[in-house]
C-alpha cells in the first residue's frame, strides 16, 4: 500500500527553493511536500549548518535533499538532517552538472545502482525517518527501459519505497544542465508503466508538468506529482493545491494574502540583519499573468533590492495592483 505523503510536491531546485521561497510558498499550500536546494553531504558535515539547512517550523513537511556517493557521509549528513526536524532525506540521483560528476555524485550514480543501494541502506540505518530517491529515467546509452528498472529494483531492495522520478534521461556529457531539462524528450509512459509493474512503490513523477490539470491527470497513473519551474515562475497556482488534492474545503488564499502573510517572516529576517531582497526575489511571480504584474514586479526589483529595505516595501507593493482587502476568486492557473 503506497503512502499519500507525496501527492503534490514542489521540486528541489538550485539558487531557488531556499528557506524564503520555501517560507512562501508554505503561505499559499499547506500540504504539499517541500524540498530544499540540494546540499552536499560534505557541505552538511563540515559546513555552516544553520546557513544550510536551518529552517522555519511552518516549512513542514520538509524534505532535505542531499548529493554525495560516500555511505558513511551520507549516514552522518542524513542523521544531522533527521535531528534537525526534517521528515525525510532525499538522495539526488538526477543532477546532471559537470560539478556534481566531479564529485561523484547526481545523474552519474545511475550507473552505479549498488553504489546507490549502499547509500540508501547506510542512511536508513542511521535515520528513522524516510529515505527517498530522485531519479532519472536513464543516462546517456543507458537509457533502456530494462536499465532503468534494474536500477529500482536494486535501490528499493535495499528498503527505499518512494521514487521521484524526472521522466527525461540525462546526457552527462554534452548538453548543460538547463540542456538537460529541456532537450532529451520526456517519457511519462515509462513511468507510468513502473508504476503499474511495481505497485507497492510509490513513484512521484516530474518533468515538463506546468498546470494542476496536468498533475490530475498524471495522478491517475502514479501516486503523486513533482512540479518545479512552473510552481517557482507561476506560484499563485500553488494556492488551489490544497482544496484540489488535499480537501475539497480547503480556504483558497487570495495573493494579497499570502503576500501580507510573508510580511513579519520579512521583518524578523532584516532584523537578524538579513537583507528585503533574499526574500522578495522568490514572490516576483506571484502577480503573474496579472493586469499590473509587470508594475508589482518592477516595484520590488527597484525598491526591495535597497540596502537599507525594509518589510514594509512588500505592503506597499499591493497598492500598486490591488487593495489588500480584495479577494480572488477565479481558477487562476488551475486549467
Amino acid at each position: 500500500m503506497t503512502s499519500n505523503s507525496h501527492k503534490f510536491c514542489i521540486a528541489p531546485m538550485m539558487d531557488w527553493t531556499d528557506r524564503h521561497c520555501r517560507v512562501f510558498h508554505r503561505q499559499l499550500t499547506q500540504h504539499a511536500r517541500l524540498y530544499t536546494e540540494m546540499v552536499t553531504a560534505d557541505a552538511v558535515i563540515h559546513g555552516d549548518r544553520e546557513r544550510l539547512i536551518g529552517f522555519s517550523n511552518c516549512e513542514r513537511p520538509l524534505a532535505l535533499q542531499l548529493g554525495g556517493s560516500n555511505p558513511t557521509k551520507l549516514a552522518q549528513a542524513a542523521r544531522i538532517g533527521a535531528d534537525y526536524g526534517y521528515d525525510e532525506i532525499n538522495l539526488n540521483v538526477g543532477c546532471p552538472s559537470d560539478r556534481v560528476q566531479e564529485g561523484r555524485f547526481g545523474a552519474c550514480l545511475m550507473a552505479e545502482p549498488s553504489l546507490v543501494a549502499d547509500c540508501v541502506s547506510a542512511m536508513r540505518a542511521a535515520v528513522a525517518i524516510p529515505v527517498t530517491v530522485k531519479c532519472r529515467i536513464g543516462i546517456d546509452d543507458q537509457d533502456s527501459e530494462g536499465d532503468f528498472q534494474n536500477f529500482i529494483d536494486i535501490v528499493s531492495d535495499a528498503g527505499c519505497t518512494t521514487f521521484i522520478v524526472h521522466a527525461r534521461k540525462a546526457w552527462l556529457q554534452g548538453l548543460s544542465p538547463k540542456e538537460n531539462r529541456e532537450i532529451p524528450p520526456l517519457d511519462y509512459a515509462r513511468v507510468y508503466r513502473l508504476k503499474a509493474t511495481r505497485p507497492g512503490l510509490t513513484i512521484v513523477i516530474n518533468g515538463g508538468i506546468e498546470t494542476l490539470a496536468a498533475s490530475d491527470e498524471h495522478l491517475k497513473h502514479v501516486d503523486g506529482v513533482m512540479l518545479g519551474r512552473a510552481a517557482y515562475q507561476n506560484p499563485y497556482i500553488l494556492a488551489y493545491v490544497d482544496r484540489m488534492f488535499f480537501d475539497a474545503k480547503a480556504q483558497v488564499v487570495s495573493r494579497a494574502e499570502a503576500l501580507a502573510a510573508l510580511v513579519p517572516y520579512a521583518d524578523k529576517h532584516i532584523s537578524k540583519g538579513g537583507r528585503l531582497s533574499n526574500v522578495t526575489r522568490h514572490i516576483l511571480g506571484l502577480y503573474h499573468g496579472q493586469k499590473r504584474g509587470r508594475l508589482f514586479r518592477r516595484h520590488l526589483s527597484e525598491n526591495a533590492t535597497r540596502a537599507d529595505a525594509a518589510a514594509d516595501v512588500m505592503t506597499a507593493s499591493l497598492n500598486v495592483v490591488e487593495s489588500p482587502t480584495e479577494q480572488c476568486t477565479e481558477l487562476q492557473g488551475a486549467a
